[in-house]
């Protein structure tokens, strides 16, 4: 099947053949068609097969007939994350070039100010988090009542986060006679409850089992211990032909420190977690995209629906404590029919995790075949030496504090491989390493993107 045979229109397929593709994923092939039947729609596919096409390519068409009003958008599509939200805009803008549609992007963030004025000279598509959106309902700056689209995506994300509350308010304020469309990785029963309550004999469309593996991933385990994770890494990123790599923490400070550590060790390195503002998560994500960072750290804000074009490797430093995120996780590698390679460094303690993963996807994780005390034995000899603790009685001078210094004049020079040299040694072996030691690139002082009002075709 083409897009051809999908029932687009011109100016759409126009806009696809431009975006070099030919043949829609099973999830476009199956929702596409019903979408531009007006029916409702539930989505289940692996991430990385091509769901948010799948309902921006339909609305698209949908939209382009109709004028909207001030503070009553025609549509709205319900994000979880800002990156997220910001990718379907990126979507629409992509597709929607040959179309005179106006869209607007309600994120925390941003300045509610140039929000509601995009809102107030009306747009067709709206895309927001469930936060801001019920933040500037509850002011008055918006209407819902126009609204006859609406898009849950990243469904089971929602339940994580706990905006299940906030979308079953957002659905009363919208009118009953409209269409949805429902889109997840998985299926929780509180999501069908979900489905079951606000969609009306919804088409259910199912192009992978739930969390069923992806075969274009390759999936390690490798075993370590908590005081060696990072040299385990750090081997790792070393013997691995890596273009570009995303490594998952599960706590932001984790996230923080592990990024500085890289960027000590001269790896091209930056991070993304929630704490940072948004327009310092678009410029970390941009210089990613960009190349000029090739490993990218970070936290689960970024294990969802982020489509990133070429990333080799997913690295989970830690093993995520949901079996549903480590799903997501190394979904940022092998999409679009790439191959893709997924290690999740594991400890004692992570035992009953991988065991819950394990069981979720239906597939026995293989041990990494490397030598497995390599790392430790290494994490040993970079280790700082222990400063000897003076004689009683003493302040470390005296003869007490000189019997240390004098058994290490003693020890052969070949045994004092200083941590230094081995820095040096990991240095010319690192691939796509940052020349100089600058540390994190932590602001961002170029202009705001503007996206929270496109117009197509303008």
């Amino acid at each position: 099947m083409k897009f051809a045979d999908l029932g687009l229109s011109d100016e759409l397929m126009r806009a696809i053949d431009e975006s070099g593709y030919d043949t829609p994923t099973p999830i476009q092939a199956g929702a596409i068609p019903s979408v531009l039947m007006m029916r409702d729609i539930i989505g289940i596919a692996q991430t990385g097969t091509g769901k948010t096409a799948s309902f921006v390519l339909p609305m698209i068409d949908i939209l382009a007939h109709g004028r909207a009003r001030a503070r009553m958008p025609r549509s709205l599509i319900l994000e979880p994350t800002r990156e997220l939200a910001a990718q379907v805009a990126e979507n629409f803008e992509k597709y929607g070039k040959y179309h005179k549609l106006s869209m607007a992007l309600l994120i925390g963030g941003v300045q509610m100010g140039d929000q509601v004025k995009a809102l107030e000279k009306g747009v067709d598509v709206l895309i927001a988090t469930p936060g801001r959106l019920m933040d500037l309902f509850e002011r008055g700056k918006i209407l819902l009542t126009g609204c006859n689209l609406l898009v849950i995506d990243e469904a089971d994300r929602m339940l994580d986060m706990g905006f299940i509350p906030d979308i079953e308010n957002i659905c009363t304020k919208l009118p009953a006679n409209r269409q949805t469309l429902l889109f997840s990785a998985t299926m929780p029963p509180p999501i069908k409850k979900l489905a079951d309550k606000f969609l009306s004999n919804p088409k259910t469309i199912e192009v992978a089992r739930p969390a069923s593996r992806n075969e274009n991933i390759e999936q390690f385990l490798v075993k370590t211990s908590e005081r060696a994770k990072r040299d385990t890494l750090r081997g790792l990123l070393d013997a691995e032909a890596i273009t570009t790599a995303i490594i998952f923490c599960n706590r932001k400070t984790t996230v923080r420190e592990l990024a500085k550590s890289l960027q000590r060790s001269r790896y091209a390195a930056g991070e993304i977690h929630g704490d940072m503002d948004q327009s310092s998560r678009i410029a970390e994500l941009d210089r990613f995209k960009r190349g000029d960072i090739n490993i990218l750290v970070a936290s689960d804000v970024a294990a969802r629906g982020l489509d990133i074009k070429g990333v080799s490797h997913v690295f989970n430093f830690d093993a995520p404590w949901h079996p549903d995120d480590y799903v997501h996780r190394i979904g940022r590698t092998g999409r679009a029919g790439a191959k893709g390679r997924a290690f999740t460094l594991v400890t004692p303690s992570d035992d009953e995790a991988i065991d819950n993963i394990q069981k979720l996807t239906g597939y026995q994780i293989p041990v990494h075949a490397a030598d497995e005390s390599a790392p430790a034995e290494r994490a040993d000899e970079e280790r700082e030496p222990r400063r000897e603790r003076p004689a009683r009685g003493g302040r470390g001078r005296g003869k007490a504090s000189a019997e240390p210094k004098r058994e290490a004049e003693a020890a052969p020079k070949s045994a004092a491989r200083t941590p230094k040299k081995a820095d040096d040694r990991k240095v010319s072996q690192a691939p796509r390493r940052q020349q100089d030691d600058d540390g994190p690139d932590d602001g961002w002082n170029g202009p705001m993107p503007d996206f929270l009002s496109v117009g197509f075709g303008s």
